[in-house]
């Protein structure tokens, strides 16, 4: 049951990434844990990696699913 929990918890920080990543969301990059990327690369380059990075977490959270054996 638990790792379904933290499966949820993936594709849902995939899902909040990605879609910040395509929207621009000024909250989100301006937030203090994301501000170190955009300082560093810029805007555009970390609306990429975030935009990446969300779809990884979601590939993972259903690779997982698909693969976990039924407790």
């Amino acid at each position: 049951m638990s790792q379904y929990i933290i499966q949820g918890i993936f594709a849902v920080a995939g899902i909040i990434s990605l879609l910040a990543a395509v929207f621009d969301w000024e909250w989100f990059f301006t937030a203090r844990n994301t501000q170190f990327a955009v300082r560093s690369v810029g805007r555009q380059r970390a609306r990429l990696f975030y935009g990446v990075l969300g779809v990884i977490l979601i590939g993972m959270s259903v690779f997982f699913f698909l693969n976990t054996p039924p407790a």
